[in-house]
């Protein structure tokens, strides 16, 4: 069994990832750190861990006392770089899954333009890989991974099958994302009474997850973005309209999809359909289908943001890391093949 630990696991993320470490056969979860409820137990930040683990929150600083072998990272976004430093200064050496937006970007110069902030470690960026599994194989050597966001992954796994065919184009995105997307610290924009009912848009054209999308499907690509808040708690859902720059058939086009994305993956195909939200909540899948007519071609997604956005796929990239199915802990074992597993 692996030791596993998580900082600042008192989040909406954090829950999420303490419920598939509890279940991971192949991982013990020794501790989970919070500024705020050090000392109490998991299940004071999350109601329904009650009876499932005897864990309590503890310090950040005494997460290395339990000398894990990974550590999860669920801070905010310019936190995690301090976070990462702070372990590296107290002598940890294992590997580390960041879910912040601290490492997903190479150049520390887009961290003021996107995020707001200078960032703290510009010296560690080159050292963390971009964790989306479905872009390929990791180098050989990674250690530190950065996990995507979640509009991102949801962009990038509708998009990427063009740029691996060697294609280029447009797109114009809309996505809609749930409540809990904006975290568990309440805002007037996740208030239910300005909420339910509601479709609002944010960020548009300036969304922070667009530099990463970009860095990954290249500079022949040209992507616009309007994202949304939907009046639901979780999961995302979203439509591309994509501009190609030469024809493409539909058994093409299905082709493209088939190789990136074999069926024993972590996403679902719907040839000639766009997907449905309510699919793939609750799952680790994010959901893909297209519909063309004539010469116009739209790809949809969905998925669920805290899983296959975040924590699902957190499990995901630790599972390459120590060798074993992708799908680990997240699946049952019966829909794993068992020669995977190590």
């Amino acid at each position: 069994m692996k030791r596993v630990a998580l900082l600042h696991g008192a989040g909406y993320v954090g829950r999420e990832l303490i419920r598939l470490l509890l279940h991971h056969p192949g991982v013990c979860l020794q501790a989970v750190s919070s500024r705020h409820a050090a000392g109490k137990p998991i299940w004071s930040a999350h109601p329904e861990l009650r009876g499932l683990s005897e864990l309590r929150f503890c310090q950040e600083e005494a997460l290395l006392e339990v000398e894990p072998e990974l550590i999860f990272l669920a801070a905010e976004h310019g936190e995690g770089a301090q976070a990462v430093r702070r372990l590296l200064e107290g002598g940890y050496r294992g590997y580390l899954i960041d879910l912040s937006a601290d490492f997903r970007l190479s150049d520390p110069e887009l961290y003021p333009i996107w995020f707001g902030f200078s960032h703290p470690a510009p010296e560690l960026l080159g050292r963390f890989q971009y964790g989306l599994p479905e872009l390929g194989p990791y180098p050989a050597e990674t250690r530190w991974i950065a996990n995507p966001g979640c509009f991102a992954t949801g962009m990038l796994l509708a998009l990427w099958p063009f740029t691996r065919a060697g294609l280029s184009g447009r797109a114009w995105i809309t996505a809609l994302t749930g409540a809990s997307g904006s975290g568990s610290r309440p805002s007037e924009t996740t208030h239910f009474p300005t909420r339910d009912g509601n479709v609002r848009a944010y960020k548009v054209l300036a969304h922070q997850h667009l530099p990463e999308i970009e860095a990954r499907l290249g500079p022949s690509w040209q992507v616009a973005f309007v994202p949304a808040s939907g009046p639901w708690t979780r999961g995302i859902w979203g439509v591309a309209h994509v501009e190609l720059n030469r024809t493409v058939s539909e058994p093409e086009l299905e082709a493209f999809f088939r190789s990136a994305y074999p069926e024993e993956g972590l996403v679902r195909l719907w040839p000639g359909r766009i997907p449905e939200l309510r699919w793939s909540v609750g799952t680790p899948y994010a959901d893909i289908g297209w519909i063309v007519r004539a010469d116009q071609l739209v790809v949809g997604f969905a998925l669920d943001n805290l899983l296959k956005g975040a924590a699902s796929q957190a499990v995901q990239n630790m599972n390459r890391l120590f060798g074993w199915p992708d799908a680990l802990g997240l699946l049952p074992l019966n829909a794993i093949a068992l020669e995977d597993i190590r």
